[in-house]
């Protein structure tokens, strides 16, 4: 008899579908307890732009921002400005288009999402005790090839083909 949950993959959903579910309840289970424990008042949102910066580099600009988050600008633009009212972040006219605007990290910001990070990793160790730091490692490349696909897919107008 399998331990797997009613509706795994081994109960009849395709592995595909499966594992994006996985990921997905995940997910939302790591966001809730990641707003529990943000320091500062911090917000996921907020959380998810201070990262963003941190891991792709400054002077992105706010449309760029909001796509790469897959938010609509003008929630972007709330949340940049909480930022920045913050001093978290600092914001830039954009040199080649004078309606945009480049989104800088600050040091405030740098060290805000480095609580974040530290915050959300010690909320999580005593869950995940039992996952060896091999295992974790290993299932890396497979979510980071996934999340490139997906990534690279998003824009496409194409239908999935069958």
């Amino acid at each position: 008899m399998s331990s797997d949950p009613p509706g795994s993959a081994e109960g009849g959903d395709p592995p595909l579908f499966a594992l994006l579910n996985e990921i997905a309840i995940i997910e939302h289970l790591a966001r809730n307890r990641l707003e529990r424990v943000l320091p500062d008042g911090l917000r996921a949102s907020h959380f998810v732009v201070l990262n963003h910066l941190a891991r792709l580099g400054d002077g992105r600009s706010l449309a760029r921002i909001a796509r790469a988050v897959q938010v609509e600008r003008p929630a972007m633009t709330n949340t940049i400005q909480k930022l920045e009212a913050r001093g978290m972040v600092r914001t830039a006219a954009h040199p080649r288009d004078g309606r945009g605007k480049l989104v800088f990290l600050t040091p405030a910001g740098r060290a805000a999402r480095a609580a974040a990070v530290s915050a959300a990793t010690a909320a999580i160790a005593p869950v995940a005790a039992g996952l060896p730091e091999h295992e974790i490692r290993s299932a890396l490349p497979l979510l980071r090839r996934l999340r490139a696909a997906l990534d690279a897919a998003r824009d496409s107008d194409d239908p999935p083909q069958t």
